[in-house]
């Protein structure tokens, strides 16, 4: 009897061994496919091609942290140059697009990175983008008064 159950268990091992093996390959080609998918997109070469990182040496420790956060999670389904050189900079451009990658099979982002990428980004925008961030946040203040 304690042999059939240790059989049992054994056989229940073996099966989530492979289930979990074959989940991996699927996420992985899902991931890969992604990837290509926008690489020779027009939309997203240009911002591919600019810097891939920021110094962040200067940033306050917490917003190094989140930039490891943001490093992490977002290079598994394409490069950091896209969201380091994007047009985006108000915080509801960074919610929207934050929310949109969390959707993604195999991203990995749980709702609490998805709160440091957005602290990052947004303090990123704040200031490393300063001008583009004062730029749209005027457009969008006087959009909001010609309404």
């Amino acid at each position: 009897m304690k042999r059939r159950i240790g059989d049992v268990v054994m056989l229940i091992l073996i099966v989530a061994g492979v289930v979990a093996a074959a989940l991996a390959v699927v996420l992985t080609v899902s991931v890969t496919n992604a990837q290509q998918d926008t690489k020779n997109d027009p939309k997203y070469a240009t911002m591919d091609k600019g810097p891939a990182s920021i110094d962040v040496s200067k940033y306050p420790s917490d917003q190094q942290t989140n930039y490891k956060v943001f490093a992490s999670r977002c290079a598994k389904c394409h490069t950091l140059a896209r969201p380091i050189n994007s047009s985006f900079a108000l915080s509801d451009e960074w919610e929207r697009y934050i929310k949109r990658m969390m959707r993604k099979p195999g991203s990995g982002i749980t709702s609490e990175d998805g709160k440091k990428i957005f602290e990052f980004l947004k303090y990123d925008s704040q200031t490393r983008k300063k001008a583009l961030y004062e730029k749209k946040l005027k457009e969008a203040e006087s959009g909001k008064k010609g309404s």
